[in-house]
């Protein structure tokens, strides 16, 4: 017999919860066989049989497990096929016959089969078919009062309450936390994106073919992030007690929204990355917190972080830290608004911009920069390929 036992998924982690069993108590399963998903504060992911044999659960679906406790046992062989289902036959031609799932639920309701209209294949009684006849709709009594003419609407006495995840749990956790720990402010600026978006639609079919990915904003943007703080070097920083440390890289958070919350994937060394590089690492991220196959370390050790809600219309929003870095960048939706280029008004397309930050260690002035520095990037893309 094998114990299918919770593992260590990092030092930090301590429990998960059973979010999902793949597999039925009782069936059988080989060895790398995914059993069930395990969501932690972190991460999910799936957790394989280990062993050949059937699966006995000994955890609930929804149950908080420690780990190292055994979630289910595997032993030896194999299932016992299910009998097999008698053919059943209609005493009564006149009768339609009921489906196998019609049939118990006939029985349920104490049904007689010739009294329900069969609108099935050849009259055949289907589930619908006695659902509707085990409820039929009621026929109101004539009311013997008039109703008013406006009644006081009725007050619900219900509430749909459902447990956090742990992820849920732990995105809260952190946000209060920076709240409470961090000098948090932000600074803001636009962006004209006409030259971005003439680039982009120059280049974008040749880019996709010469690459296999196609060609965002995301890599404009993450490449003028790496300058900015390449020059700004402190907005890459983070406090660790009365030191400030420095990293001699980049390592880009990019805040990927899922059903279960926010997940931050790390471009590593993203000063070595080119476009391509850039776009083909988040395209991967995106996939694999779809799918909830992120690792831990695909999550940590960023040192700055980028978070794009634009592709949800945000027109402006003040991003909050990712403890314990000490700078994110708010990404917005491209609007087309009236500004003035050299004493005319003229409409382009433009993005807010807004730059949260540690005022402990970061200051208003480098703030500020850090952040014309990307509009002078994102503006004139070219200073990029040419490392102006």
């Amino acid at each position: 017999m094998h114990n299918v036992v919770i593992p260590a998924l990092g030092e930090s982690i301590t429990e998960g919860v059973i979010s999902k069993w793949l597999v039925a108590d009782g069936d059988s399963v080989g060895e790398t066989t995914p059993i069930l998903e395990l969501e932690t504060d972190k991460i999910t992911t799936e957790i394989q049989a280990g062993a050949a044999g059937v699966l006995r659960r000994k955890a609930a679906e929804g149950e908080t497990v420690k780990i190292g406790a055994i979630a289910a046992v595997i032993e030896p062989g194999a299932a016992p096929a299910p009998a097999p289902v008698p053919e059943t036959r209609n005493p009564n031609p006149e009768t339609p016959t009921p489906g196998p799932a019609a049939q118990k639920l006939l029985a349920e309701a104490g049904l007689d089969p010739a009294t329900v209209k069969g609108t099935g294949k050849d009259g055949r009684i289907t589930k619908g078919d006695v659902l509707a006849a085990a409820s039929p709709v009621p026929v109101p009594a004539p009311a013997s009062n008039p109703e008013p003419r406006n009644p006081k609407p009725e007050t619900p006495t219900s509430a749909t309450r459902r447990r956090m995840s742990p992820i849920r749990q732990r995105i809260a956790q952190r946000l209060v936390q920076a709240q409470r720990t961090a000098a948090i402010l932000t600074t803001f600026n636009e962006v004209d994106m006409s030259a971005a978006m003439g680039m982009r639609k120059k280049w974008k079919e040749t880019f996709e073919k010469t690459h296999g990915t196609g060609l965002g904003f995301m890599s404009i943007f993450a490449t003028a992030v790496v300058a900015a703080l390449r020059k700004y070097p402190l907005v890459n920083s983070q406090i660790d007690g009365t030191d400030v440390v420095t990293p001699d890289g980049v390592h880009l958070s990019i805040a990927i929204g899922t059903e279960k919350g926010l997940v931050v994937p790390v471009l590593r060394n993203a000063q070595t990355m080119g476009f391509a590089d850039i776009e083909k690492a988040i395209k991967g991220y995106a996939g694999k917190a779809k799918d909830g196959k992120l690792t831990l370390e695909d999550m940590n050790g960023g040192t700055f972080t980028i978070t794009n809600g634009g592709v949800y219309g945000s027109l402006m929003s003040t991003p909050i830290l990712n403890p314990p870095q000490s700078g994110i960048l708010g990404m917005h939706t491209i609007k087309d608004r009236p500004i003035a280029v050299d004493g005319q008004v003229v409409i382009r397309p433009m993005m807010y911009i807004a730059l949260s930050y540690d005022h402990r260690i970061v200051d208003g002035a480098e703030a500020v920069g850090f952040l014309i520095r990307i509009k002078e990037l994102v503006e004139a893309p070219e200073r990029m390929l040419l490392g102006l």
